[in-house]
Parts: C-alpha cells; structure tokens; sequence
C-alpha cells in the first residue's frame, strides 16, 4: 500500500517526460499491490495510460488548468478548510512539525499541505497509521472527486483510489459545506489575478500554541471552510 501511496503522488504531480516514462514502472507497482483492490487497481491504471499517452503539452495544460487555476481544485489541503485565513498559518506550522518529527524532510520549495507531498510523507509510515491519516482528509478528498468527475477528468481516478484507501468515511455536513462552494472559472483572468493578489501564507498565527500531532492536524483538517478572521468579512462567493 505504500508504495501505491507514493505512486498516487506521482500522478498528482506536474507531468514531464520523466514522469510520462515512468508509466509503466508505476502500473507494475499498483498491479502487485495485494492490499489494493481490482477496482482501486483498474482506476490507477487508466490514469496512468492516460498521462502516458497524451502529449506532454497538452497533458501539462490540463494539469495548470485544474490544479494551479481553479482554487477549488486546489492540491492544498488547507485551501479547503482555511482559505486564505490566518489560521491556516499555524496549520502549516504544525503539519511541517509532524514531517520533522517523523523525520520526513521537505527537500523542495512546496507547501507542507500540497497533497502529493502529504502522500509521499504517508507512504513512509505503517499502513494503519497511513491510511487513519489519509482518513482525515476523506471529506477534501470526496469534494475533489466529486469536481473532477463534473468536469469528466481522468484525475478523478486518484481521488476515487484514495477513497476507497482511506479508513472512515467523509463527515458528510464537511463534505456538503465543501460542495456548496461555487465552482471556479479557470478563464476567469480577472478572478485569478485577485488570487494572486491575495496575502501570501505565512508560517506564524498560532504556531506554537497548544499541542502538535495528529490529534491536532485531524482539527485542522476537520476546520469550517474558510472561516473568517476576527473583524473581517467572510470572502465573497
């Protein structure tokens, strides 16, 4: 299963050529996974022949189109329960100390909650502790499934596999406050550029404050989506 795990981040990655090669190796890996179902199997496979077959260029502007243009398709966990609110801050804070902690080093310029790095980090641990962890974001995991299955994309395949990897179901009143955010429009430029405007997440909030572990990361991940800071509005739909 772990070795799934980190193949799933893979395909959640910006496609190059490397990746597009490495295809069959990450077939091979999920084919021999026992602990993987058929279905689990059969959905992984089409992802993966689907990013092998296409043309890298094309395949690397559907890639930007839904993941780095739509911020509901965001591969942020934090996006989704804390917008851009300050208490995504000390989320950060605390899932970089759980990495540390775990002796998981972060070699590249990511956030610690962009969900392939989140799945790299699981694929490390034992595979009750993994898929508990996983657990936890099932309802982020759902909403994003269920978006990427509207807009008829291969990508819903890894979400649907984590799914059914995940221990526990999505807490549904979390799932349906996440689904009633109004889609994004990635050729909306105008939205995009007030995005990019936005202040930029910084690592402080409440850093520090309290316990860290995974007690305190299953809150974080379980928060009202983007609830507002005190004295300012709630975002706009």
């Amino acid at each position: 299963m772990n070795r799934t795990l980190k193949v799933i981040s893979l395909l959640l990655t910006y496609p190059t050529q490397d990746l597009a090669d490495a295809m069959p190796e990450c077939k091979a890996v999920v084919e021999s996974d026992c602990g993987l179902g058929v279905r689990e199997k059969d959905l992984l496979a089409r992802l993966c022949d689907d990013i092998a077959g296409r043309d890298l260029y094309d395949a690397q502007e559907r890639y930007v189109h839904l993941f780095d243009r739509t911020r509901t398709l965001s591969l942020h966990l934090f996006e989704h329960v804390h917008g851009e609110s300050r208490d995504r801050g000390g989320a950060m804070v605390d899932l970089m100390d759980m990495y540390r902690k775990a002796g998981f080093d972060i070699g590249v310029k990511e956030l610690p909650d962009y969900l392939p790095m989140f799945l790299e980090f699981l694929s490390t641990k034992p595979e009750a502790e993994a898929t508990e962890l996983l657990g936890q974001t099932a309802h982020i995991l759902t909403a994003l499934r269920e978006r990427l299955k509207k807009r008829k994309s291969v990508y819903a395949n890894a979400f649907a596999a984590l799914e059914l990897i995940a221990a526990g179901k999505p807490d549904r009143a979390l799932l349906n406050e996440l689904l009633d955010e109004p889609l994004d429009d990635p050729d909306d430029l105008e939205a995009l550029d007030r995005v990019w405007e936005e202040e930029v997440v910084t690592f402080g909030g409440n850093a520090g404050e309290n316990a860290c572990g995974p007690d305190r990361i299953q809150r974080q991940l379980r928060a009202h989506q983007r609830k507002p800071e005190s004295g300012t509005a709630a975002p706009n739909a």
